[in-house]
């Protein structure tokens, strides 16, 4: 194991978590998170550290020996920042901007910004995304998103903050929380099973880029490990779902549960951007990353946990 020591901030959260577990074992891992206790799903190795990292005695104590830092903290969802576009703002960017700057006068050998690969670029133009796709989101999520990368980046820029950021697509896995305003794969599986409607917005609903959120977890450990300070991966795996296709997928599933799937379309929401769909070619050439796990066989592995906890 390497003797280098990662801090995760947001690393009790459902990437976080699967991050730990990524890089346990290949390096110390310690995790800065605001829960009181540290979340299942973490390694039993991993340090925990609770509190807000936009509190700089907590952040220094979390920081104490850290070789790299990983940011996964976000305070808000995209539709709660729609609800709440200033609170979006300031309960996000300024923190962030105070932990580069801690960042920079502790000379942290790396730093990953886990952005977000399904808002920053708005609506394609092309299909698949790659990095060089035009940025114009079209949600205050996605806005503050590149901002905090553009902060980011002007800190590399400066004063030779050693950042790399990645644009995760849409992970989903075994241990994404329904209902919470993301995660349309676990919603749609929970509201199957206790027998809810399922809502789409138009006749198909919307293209997403779905991986399994272990193989999120890999892509940003690659990039961790092999990323270059200054450059931007996206991490998804270049197939796109639409909320029908997703559904038919998920329709063997239930009808082996004896579960009916029931969808309540409603009017297409002119802020939904309509496709995302990521080009990961630049981290496969960069770190050697690519997905590994089978879409279907990922689908099945979630139905089946999720089905301990939701089905009635």
């Amino acid at each position: 194991m390497s003797t280098r020591s990662t801090l995760l901030i947001g690393g009790g959260g459902f990437i976080g978590r699967a991050v730990a577990r990524a890089l346990a074992g290949r390096r110390r891992v310690a995790v800065l998170d605001i829960g009181s206790r540290p979340p299942s799903g973490l390694p039993e190795e991993a340090a925990f550290h609770t509190g807000d990292f936009s509190d700089p005695a907590t952040l220094d104590e979390a920081l104490e020996g850290v070789d790299e830092v990983v940011h996964l903290a976000y305070a808000s969802v995209p539709k709660t920042s729609f609800e709440h576009p200033v609170d979006d703002i300031l309960r996000n960017l300024p923190p962030v901007v105070g932990l580069f700057e801690e960042l920079v006068k502790r000379r942290v050998g790396k730093v990953v910004l886990v952005s977000s690969g399904g808002t920053v670029y708005g609506q394609a133009q092309y299909l698949p995304i790659d990095e060089k796709h035009p940025t114009f989101p079209i949600s205050p999520y996605g806005i503050t998103k590149l901002t905090v990368e553009k902060y980011g980046l002007m800190y590399r820029h400066h004063q030779g903050l050693p950042l790399v950021i990645v644009r995760p697509a849409n992970p989903f896995g075994e241990e994404q929380a329904p209902f919470r305003g993301q995660g349309f794969v676990s919603t749609a599986m929970a509201s199957v099973m206790q027998g809810k409607d399922i809502i789409i917005f138009g006749k198909t609903g919307i293209v997403r880029d779905y991986l399994h959120v272990d193989d999120v977890a890999a892509g940003i450990a690659a990039a961790l490990e092999e990323g270059l300070p200054g450059e931007i991966y996206n991490i998804g795996s270049g197939r796109g779902h639409s909320n029908q296709d997703l559904l038919a997928a998920l329709a063997p599933l239930a009808h082996k549960a004896g579960l009916p799937i029931r969808i309540h379309e409603e009017p297409a929401r002119p802020f939904d951007v309509l496709s995302n769909v990521l080009d990961c070619s630049k981290l496969a050439a960069h770190a050697g990353w690519k997905p590994s796990l089978d879409f279907s066989e990922a689908l099945e592995r979630t139905w089946d946990h999720l089905a301990l906890t939701w089905q009635t």
